[in-house]
């Protein structure tokens, strides 16, 4: 038997009101405990908690049996007045009582998948739920928590199944004479199995969810003091960098989390690139300006010199920076932009928009995360396998491997190394 856990799982206090949720066997004997007794199920009633003869608070009660709950176990919540001394008093008296322990970060729903509430895809998508702060990352996160992504592999897992079922059939019963002649099946299953690869492998060649979660990696980029870090400021809105007149000043990789029109972007403003490096130091530096290039979304070249050939298939923008400076003139094939004064950088944002847009994953579309992507790849490989193949047993193993990789994506099977780091991502009451 599951100890029985309990947790605030509203905001922080103080708030108007705090909602503490106990969930486990014990649930409706710790409600009773302080009340006396446990209102009817999913109605909420007005009741005194008490603990040791002392009132601690009057609030709302309500009680859900399981198993249809978030949790699929008894879950009872307390709503308080939110002040921290109530929190505080609640959560003593629950702590004191045998069975009953404090949660651990995401545990709530950890207990949802074990019981079978969700599955492993909607739980990484109320993960990013929490998480989100932009438009897009909202309606990205709650597309994977209420199923979504789930139904997607679900339906790719029900073809396969068929394909299977067929195959299987075909061993089990190839010698009897109703059975569907041998090479008729196997041209079904390889022209159905190579179709489901081809579409599988579509979805998975969508733009990565992680750029709308992580942000659009822009990497501004250029030879010293070229403007770099006091774009990267105007960008900002804020003094992230140090800005000086002496080249040379950013030595190292400076990371900055911006939200603009619904988009989150990282803002990278790197070590000035030029051949001889003043020192080690600045040497470690370039290295890392050039490891943040290998890694960009989209590149801010700020050099009057052409864009280097190696990063011509990434991304890019040619600024003509520091317009506003004495005798930089206009360069027309570069959008002009000074920090300074404010020239061009509603240019620019409007055009990291417009390259934002053809990275992003569309609105339509369901986009997966890296994990999930990971073994999509792998199951549309074992299909394409199962298509090529001419033997019947090689090709009931390749499907069999395809069918297990989709189990793996929504928790079937095999995920329980993973489950720790991804429910440490949630807060304690969640």
């Amino acid at each position: 038997m599951s100890d029985t856990i309990f947790a605030l799982s509203s905001g922080a206090p103080p708030a108007g009101i705090a909602v503490i949720r106990i969930s486990g066997p014990d649930a409706f004997a710790a409600v009773s405990a302080l009340t006396s007794s446990v209102p009817p199920p999913r109605r909420a009633s007005l009741r005194t908690l008490r603990h040791q003869g002392e009132a601690l608070d009057r609030a709302v009660v309500l009680a859900f049996p399981g198993p249809a709950t978030a949790t699929g176990e008894d879950l009872a919540e307390l709503h308080l007045h939110g002040g921290r001394a109530v929190v505080r008093a609640v959560e003593a008296a629950l702590s004191t009582m045998a069975g009953l322990r404090g949660a651990e970060p995401g545990e709530f729903t950890r207990r949802a998948l074990e019981h079978g509430r969700i599955d492993l895809t909607e739980a990484e998508g109320l993960a990013d739920l929490l998480a989100a702060e932009t438009e897009i990352q909202r309606r990205t996160a709650l597309r994977a928590a209420e199923g979504g992504v789930r139904a997607q592999i679900e339906g790719w897992a029900a073809r396969t199944l068929q394909l299977s079922a067929l195959v299987e059939a075909m061993l089990d019963h190839g010698d009897e004479d109703d059975v569907v002649r041998e090479g008729d099946v196997i041209a079904g299953v390889q022209r159905d199995a190579g179709r489901l690869a081809t579409e599988i492998a579509a979805v998975v060649a969508q733009p990565p969810v992680e750029r709308i979660r992580d942000g659009i990696r822009v990497v501004l980029a250029g030879p010293p003091n070229a403007g770099k870090s006091t774009l990267l400021n105007a960008l900002a809105g804020r003094d992230a960098a140090i800005v000086s007149p002496l080249a040379g000043t950013t030595r190292d990789r400076i990371e900055v989390p911006v939200m603009r029109d619904g988009i989150a972007y990282l803002l990278t403003d790197t070590a000035g690139l030029h051949a001889a490096p003043a020192d080690m130091v600045e040497e470690i530096g370039i290295a890392r300006a050039r490891d943040a290039l290998a890694s960009a979304d989209i590149i801010l070249w700020l050099d009057d010199a052409p864009l280097p050939e190696a990063l011509a298939g990434v991304p890019h923008l040619l600024l003509h920076a520091r317009a506003d400076a004495a005798g930089r003139g206009v360069d027309g094939a570069r959008l002009a932009v000074s920090a300074h004064t404010g020239e061009g950088l509603g240019q620019l944002w409007d055009r990291l928009a417009q390259l934002a847009a053809t990275l992003l994953p569309s609105a339509d579309t369901i986009a997966l995360n890296a994990r999930q992507r990971a073994l999509t790849e792998h199951a549309a490989s074992a299909l394409r396998d199962a298509a090529g193949q001419g033997d019947v047993l090689l090709m009931a193993e390749e499907l069999r491997s395809a069918l297990r990789t989709f189990h793996r994506v929504t928790g079937a099977a095999d995920v329980e190394a993973m489950l720790d780091a991804l429910f440490g991502r949630f807060c304690i009451g969640k």
